[in-house]
């Protein structure tokens, strides 16, 4: 399944992976903020959210990276790629 249906189905958790001054600068709504450098330290709060999680953060590198990470400790997660992105889907899904 990929990321618009998810959304579309409000289905997992948004976690967006850059930095808390990049989040706090603009983020899509009701999303968490758990940046690539602490994802190894918080495996087991991802492990409490809602699944599949759904990871993003500026271009989708970043994303990807903890996707690939997480997939490994056995989460089920995908790359969402760009905050901007995932925000457009969820903007979609919230008008209609």
């Amino acid at each position: 399944m990929n990321v618009k249906e998810l959304i579309e189905q409000n289905r997992g958790t948004i976690v967006d992976v850059r930095t808390l001054g990049e989040f706090q600068g603009g983020h899509v709504a009701g999303s968490k903020n758990i940046p690539l450098n602490e994802v190894p330290s918080r495996v087991e709060e991802f492990r409490s959210l809602e699944a599949p999680i759904i990871l993003c953060c500026a271009s989708g590198n970043r994303s990807g990276q903890a996707t690939g990470y997480l997939s490994a400790q056995g989460i089920e997660c995908v790359n969402g790629g760009s905050w901007l992105d995932v925000n457009y889907y969820q903007s979609q899904c919230l008008s209609n």
